[in-house]
Order: structure tokens, then C-alpha cells, then sequence
């Protein structure tokens, strides 16, 4: 057995508490990132807002991720395709 499957296989019970936690508490670490968020902002003047901002949309994506894989079935972490456009209809 490799390291990789090692750990998968350790890990592996963990999953399902820490997505019951992000499903708890989701709106308390989101304020908790944007709190953390307008500190490192304030504190670089503004030099950086563009990436913090990136970074914390990243982290609030990847805690929505986390908090409704359980329930909607999927276990990949890849986002799902965006809707096929309307065909246009003949008239």
C-alpha cells in the first residue's frame, strides 16, 4: 500500500465530521474570513485587496464545498458543468 492510499484510508473518517462541522458553523468561519480578510487589507493599505479578495472567495468556495458534499451525493471536488444555454427555438 502506498503513502497516498495510506492516508486516504486514514483520513478517511474524518471527512464526514469535518463537513458536519463546515455545516454547523459555515456562516461563523465565513465572518471569521472576511474579518480576517479586511485585517490583512487594512494592514498592507490596500496593496493587496485584489488577491485577498481572490483568496477568500477561494476558501468560502472550498467551505461550501465542504459543507454540501454530504448532502448532494458527489465526492469529486470538481464544480459541476454551468447549464447548457437555451437552444434557440425555430420558428
Amino acid at each position: 500500500m502506498g503513502l497516498l492510499e495510506s492516508l486516504k484510508t486514514k483520513l478517511t473518517p474524518t471527512k464526514g465530521k469535518v463537513s458536519h462541522l463546515a455545516q454547523q458553523h459555515g456562516g461563523k468561519i465565513e465572518q471569521g474570513l472576511d474579518k480576517a480578510a479586511k485585517l490583512a487589507d487594512k494592514k498592507t493599505k490596500g496593496k493587496y485587496s485584489d488577491k485577498i479578495q481572490t483568496g477568500t472567495g477561494k476558501a468560502k468556495g472550498a467551505l461550501d464545498r465542504l459543507a454540501h458534499k454530504e448532502g448532494d451525493g458527489r465526492e469529486g471536488g470538481a464544480t459541476p458543468p454551468p447549464p447548457a444555454p437555451p437552444s434557440p427555438s425555430a420558428s
